[in-house]
């Protein structure tokens, strides 16, 4: 299959190692997420071992524990963070792949402004995801691909 030659031929070998710095920095942001699993795993099993130990609350200066619904509110806020740090491992992962295969341009920054939302390093691939997938270069060859 022929494919016709580049519109930006200078620019072309740059535009490809920027694309494939994004696909590795969308793959260890997916990674990071597992990380934050984590950190979500560990501070829910702390303060469920604070919140349901009435000794801790013996010397308290308030005289009481909290309420036994208090905790089960925060089960709620865990599950919700939980399921969005997975939701975004899986669009950072889904996005790597478009990326790579140079399709579904629109998807990917759609996914890099969901991502600006994740400070600080959410912000930076986001922020760098959209400035390399708007230039015209790139555009052109994720055009080429599509027909």
């Amino acid at each position: 299959m022929n494919t016709p030659p580049p519109l930006f031929p200078e620019q072309s070998k740059t535009d490809d190692g920027h694309l494939r710095a994004l696909v590795i920095c969308h793959y260890v942001n997916a990674g990071l997420g597992f990380l934050w699993l984590g950190f979500i795993g560990m501070h829910y099993a702390f303060m469920r071992m604070f919140f349901s130990n009435p000794e801790m609350w013996e010397n308290a200066q308030g005289g009481s524990a909290p309420p036994e619904g208090f905790f089960d509110m925060f089960k709620w806020f865990y599950v919700i963070g939980a399921v969005l740090v997975v939701v975004s491992m899986v669009l950072n992962l889904l996005s790597a792949g478009c990326i790579k295969a140079r399709r579904n341009r629109v998807f990917s920054l759609v996914v890099s402004g969901l991502n600006c939302l994740n400070m600080p390093i959410g912000t930076l691939l986001g922020v760098f995801t959209i400035v390399v997938l708007s230039r015209r270069s790139v555009m052109e060859v994720y055009n080429l691909r599509q027909n």
